[in-house]
């Protein structure tokens, strides 16, 4: 198992997705995207690579980002080597040096993954290589553009031979263990981040209610999109709802690439206040409730 750890946006989803040879978490320029554990698979010759996609780590001031974080470093904890991405042209950040201590501490095997590195001279790269590996001795480094797949090959070979031996975890054909209702969910809401950007509140969530195969072999999904406040749901609606009929036709149409069959996606906007607090929802999207908003995982024992 290699868990992949970063900064908010270092690419980590982005990677997975490439070395997997499918979507299997979803991407976009907001922080914060992935928000729970996700589990891709690769195979590459006799080795079976099984990635953790975690949530960017960062200093949570919420409670669900003590949730992501948690998750973020229980992923690396349950991880036989942890793969650190580095976004090249945003460089050492106090974010990177913060993860690179943590992991040093945890005495984890690491590799260090420098990327988008089409954004920076080659100087700037063999800089950035010295500093992170002054940060974190680090067993190799690799320079990657996760978008464009130069490097990766090189990643995934070295990785096929630094697993440790033992037998496959999953079947040879599976990329995920992501239930097909949970991906539904995540496709739903990353056209959601692409669509509305900033104006995006960040407290939403989508949730797939219902999921019905029909006589005719397509699919009939039921969706809701749930904001925090009722000030939102003009903003998820857009006039006449144009806004959320464009999101449903993005989400469908990667649906149906993705199931190989017509879908029917209808999507509802629904206000749920204080989400954030409530343990189900958690539960739901598969995140440990933080008890208290005053804990800091990712600082100090225990997280």
């Amino acid at each position: 198992m290699v868990a992949l750890l970063g900064a908010p946006n270092a690419g980590k989803s982005t990677l997975m997705n490439r070395i997997v040879g499918s979507k299997v978490s979803i991407v976009s320029p907001k922080v914060q995207t992935t928000r729970t554990r996700m589990i891709g698979i690769a195979v590459a010759g006799p080795a079976q690579i099984v990635f953790v996609d975690t949530p960017g780590i960062f200093r949570p001031r919420r409670r669900l980002d003590q949730a992501m974080v948690r998750a973020a470093w229980g992923g690396a904890r349950d991880a036989d080597l942890a793969l650190l991405l580095v976004d090249a042209a945003g460089g050492v950040t106090e974010e990177v040096r913060h993860i690179a201590r943590r992991l040093k501490e945890r005495g984890a095997r690491v590799v260090a993954v420098l990327n988008k590195v089409d954004k920076v001279r080659r100087e700037g790269l063999l800089a950035l290589s010295a500093a992170v590996n002054d940060l974190l001795p680090c067993e190799r480094t690799f320079m990657i553009s996760a978008l464009d797949g130069s490097g990766v090959a090189d990643l995934t070979a070295w990785l096929s031979q630094a697993v440790p031996e033992g037998p496959w975890l999953y079947p040879g054909d599976q990329v995920s263990d992501v239930t097909e209702r949970v991906l539904a969910a995540e496709i739903t809401r990353e056209k959601l981040f692409l669509r509305l950007h900033e104006e995006l509140p960040y407290a939403s969530t989508v949730e797939t209610e219902a999921w019905t195969e029909q006589p005719d072999g397509s699919l009939r999904i039921e969706q809701v999109v749930f904001v925090a406040r009722e000030s939102h749901r003009p903003i998820v609606l857009g006039k006449g709802g144009r806004t959320i009929r464009a999101i449903g036709s993005a989400a469908r149409q990667e649906l149906e690439e993705l199931f190989g069959t017509k879908v029917h996606l209808f999507l509802f906007v629904k206000v749920r206040g204080n989400w954030e607090d409530d343990p189900e929802r958690y539960n739901a999207m598969g995140l440990e409730f933080p008890k208290t908003r005053g804990a800091r995982p990712g600082r100090g024992k225990g997280s």
